[in-house]
């Protein structure tokens, strides 16, 4: 085409054809009409809270009512010095309790730290550790160092050890915890998102340490097959050498509990659904398998996300980790977008405090070598991003 008549049809002249004489040319669009192509539409706003610089990948998130904050570090290879951190006021983390408790020891299983995915303070400020028991972030938990560990942070020591080790199966994973203490009663609830795809809900009796395994074979806490999620505007596959790539599998992962404590919220860390179950049924061991797998309810898309909390209107908040935001979703079933940072790479765990400002850890499991091709793309610090929300935390 030449470039008088590449100008033509810019202009709006028509040819009527090849050769033949030009049609009048229509009037050209008033300069005002003129709009540039549309961008997309902008969300809330995070603000930077702290850079942690963490020495391994910061999955967990929790803050104390002083305003002490800690991480956990899961060892993902088992070479990670540190798996449970203090955030000093400068961004340095630093073994919490001590070097000594972090330095994994298969002949002291109980006193020492393997494998922590998260940790929560409860409403009386009792620090509770979920550790995982895992060796090097996979394969058979060393008996006795899957455990919820009790810390009182006034002495910076281990109140209390509660093994469970009743609750695990050969390819666990336990990855995430809420305690509820309340009315007379003190529970916990746990997600082993699995090593192969199928995960299971642990409840603890946190009085008598009785530990009970639920929903293992249920859909709801499962891998859905076939997914694949997108991180950074890239898929997050797993590769070594020339193998092919494969998504990752991931049961139960993020967990949140209602405002009452009648409803457990939980969803497969490769899932699009969220689902809930009343917690009396889950407690309860009168309650067969059957007859609670059938009160599980489907909630519904929800997007891809990793940690979940609740607010005290009984909202439930999404780490939409495949578009870098926070979501909520209302007790209709309504999902909002909140807010979204270029910053936020892997949403994972969120964090509500008192004077109602909502914190979300940024974890780049994404850029970690085993969806890289061994290649370490993580960035330290770590951020640790906020904002504030017009609710209480659910204590």
């Amino acid at each position: 085409m030449s470039l008088d008549r590449r100008r033509l049809i810019g202009s709006g002249l028509v040819a009527l054809a090849a050769g033949s004489a030009q049609a009048e040319p229509s009037p050209a669009p008033a300069r005002s009409s003129r709009r540039a192509p549309p961008t997309s539409r902008p969300a809330g706003a995070l603000e930077l809270a702290m850079a942690a610089d963490a020495p391994s990948t910061p999955t967990g998130l929790a803050i104390a009512r002083g305003g002490r904050m800690f991480v956990m570090m899961p060892r993902f290879t088992g070479s990670e010095p540190v798996t449970l951190g203090e955030v000093l006021p400068d961004g340095s983390v630093k073994p919490y309790p001590d070097a000594r408790t972090n330095m994994s020891d298969p002949k002291d299983p109980q006193a020492t730290l393997f494998h922590v995915p998260n940790g929560v303070f409860d409403r009386n400020d009792a620090f509770w550790i979920l550790d995982s028991g895992l060796p090097e972030g996979k394969g058979k938990p060393v008996p006795g160092a899957a455990k919820l560990v009790e810390i009182d942070i006034t002495q910076d020591r281990i109140r209390r050890v509660i093994p469970l080790d009743a609750g695990m199966v050969a390819d666990s994973s336990l990855n995430d915890l809420r305690v509820d203490i309340r009315d007379g009663r003190a529970l916990a609830y746990i997600t082993d998102q699995g090593q192969g795809g199928q995960g299971a809900i642990l409840a603890v009796d946190l009085a008598s340490g009785r530990v009970t395994r639920r929903l293992a074979d249920h859909p709801s806490t499962a891998t859905q097959e076939g997914l694949v999620k997108f991180v950074e505007l890239r898929p997050v596959m797993e590769q070594k050498g020339e193998t092919p790539a494969k998504s990752p599998k991931g049961g139960a992962n993020g967990i949140a509990i209602s405002p009452d404590g009648s409803r457990l919220y939980y969803a497969p860390l490769m899932s699009r659904r969220l689902y809930a179950v009343e917690t009396a049924a889950l407690l309860d061991p009168k309650v067969s398998d059957a007859d609670l797998a059938a009160k599980v309810q489907d909630l519904g898309e929800k997007g891809m996300t990793g940690g979940l909390t609740t607010d005290s209107q009984d909202r439930i908040y999404l780490s939409l980790q495949e578009h870098n935001a926070v979501g909520r979703r209302r007790p209709d079933g309504t999902v909002e977008v909140l807010a979204a940072d270029d910053r936020l790479i892997w949403a994972d765990t969120f964090w509500i405090t008192p004077d109602r400002w909502l914190y979300i850890s940024s974890a780049q499991v994404n850029r970690r070598p085993e969806f890289n091709r061994g290649q370490d793309l993580q960035e330290r610090p770590y951020a640790i991003l906020r904002m504030r929300i017009d609710a209480d935390p659910v204590l």
